[in-house]
């Protein structure tokens, strides 16, 4: 067992995110990985919660990844986007707030920005999944 407080886990700003193999700008965020564990064969954690903070009007761009995603809002706003894989656009806009939460399936594009004047907290729990069942 280990107990920390998150504020001992590093937080380090993240600049880029990668969709269809371009880099895109991320602005206002930081992210903190309270846990991971395992190993998916690539050098990413199998489970992974992660502690994220977003200043206001910081934003994450279209993205999309293998791995399952929850997101549970601890404080401030935002609203989250679905887009079409293949033209980009937003199919759909939520707002959020404390206490909502946001699951994300494996590979759906999405993104997320701070629309309120405080930054915005949440937890985020990663989970691989995979092709087979035998792994």
């Amino acid at each position: 067992m280990e107990v920390l407080n998150f504020k001992s886990c590093e937080d380090v700003k993240i600049e880029k995110f990668p969709f269809k193999g371009a880099k895109r700008d991320v602005t206002g965020t930081s992210i903190r990985w309270l846990s991971r564990t395992g190993d998916d064969g690539s050098g990413n954690p199998e489970y992974g919660l992660r502690y994220f903070t977003i200043q206001p009007g910081g934003e994450i761009p279209i993205h999309n990844h293998f791995y399952h995603q929850t997101m549970y809002i601890l404080s401030g706003r935002c609203e989250c986007y679905c887009y079409d894989l293949e033209t980009e656009e937003k199919t759909a806009t939520r707002e959020t707030g404390p206490g909502d939460f946001i699951y994300v399936p494996s590979m759906e594009a999405h993104g997320m920005k701070n629309t309120g004047d405080e930054p915005l907290t949440f937890l985020c729990c990663i989970a691989n999944v995979y092709e087979d069942d035998d792994k």
